[in-house]
């Protein structure tokens, strides 16, 4: 699409009116802003939101529901350590990511930044880049409880977390198996509310938990290590990039 026909695209569907090349040419006359910006809020319905709204870029604010917070800078290990598991491998930044290196058995970062313990949601993406077990262990509050949520675990393909009802991520009510490939980004999404877990791969929900009346805990060994909040993985390589936060409201 060409640029012209781009700034007529903007300005029709009233979708990122900042930013684009043009737009400080066309903008410049406050009496035509004004005019633009009544003419597009008598056009929608009654009870639909805005589509300038929907344009407007997210605040990334720490501790204002519905604000992002970026965990991750890209250029170093700012907010992050690597977790001491026996045998773990390093970790370092590298293109932006944070790569853990393949280790003995886990191997990890964990986050200094703090945290919610509930009403939250996080949004992350991962790649494996060898090995054939867990790629991405990420460690999480729910309440005064903590859990992890595994993707490619068991030989590659289990999804699920661990542990509910004392039951690891392949043995509960959350295990399913999917296909990962290597050195492919995945974007995951993981949604914490007082009595729900929902987590997502790839825009595709895969596991939606009714946390109440469960027992909820780590799985017994060295992941108590990667507390509140941190990535981990089991004798595999992998990356992370692009972490961010963003608090739900209570209500």
């Amino acid at each position: 699409m060409g640029e012209g026909k781009e700034n007529v695209w903007v300005l029709a569907g009233t979708k990122a009116l900042w930013g684009e090349r043009g737009d400080v040419r066309i903008f410049n006359d406050w009496r035509f802003l004004t005019w633009f910006v009544l003419l597009v809020a008598a056009s929608e319905s009654p009870g639909e939101e805005p589509r300038l709204a929907k344009a407007a870029p997210e605040a990334k604010v720490s501790g204002v529901p519905g604000g992002w917070e970026r965990l991750m800078d890209a250029r170093s290990l700012s907010g992050w350590k690597r977790t001491e598991f026996g045998g773990g491998g390093d970790v370092r930044v590298e293109d932006g990511a944070l790569v853990v290196d393949q280790g003995e058995e886990l191997s990890g970062l964990t986050c200094t930044q703090p945290v919610p313990k509930e009403n939250y949601e996080l949004e992350w993406q991962a790649q494996r880049r060898t090995g054939l077990d867990f790629f991405c262990g990420l460690t999480f509050p729910v309440g005064a409880h903590f859990l992890t949520f595994v993707v490619g675990g068991w030989g590659g393909a289990v999804v699920g977390i661990s542990s509910i009802n004392r039951q690891d991520a392949f043995q509960n009510e959350t295990t399913s198996t999917r296909y990962f490939q290597d050195n492919r980004w995945y974007k995951m999404r993981l949604r914490v509310e007082p009595a729900r877990i929902q987590a997502w791969i790839d825009e595709e929900r895969v596991l939606d938990l009714d946390t109440l009346g469960k027992e909820l805990d780590l799985r017994p060994g060295e992941i108590d290590l990667s507390a509140p909040l941190g990535l981990s993985t089991f004798r595999t390589g992998a990356a992370f990039r692009e972490l961010r936060l963003r608090r739900l409201g209570a209500g």
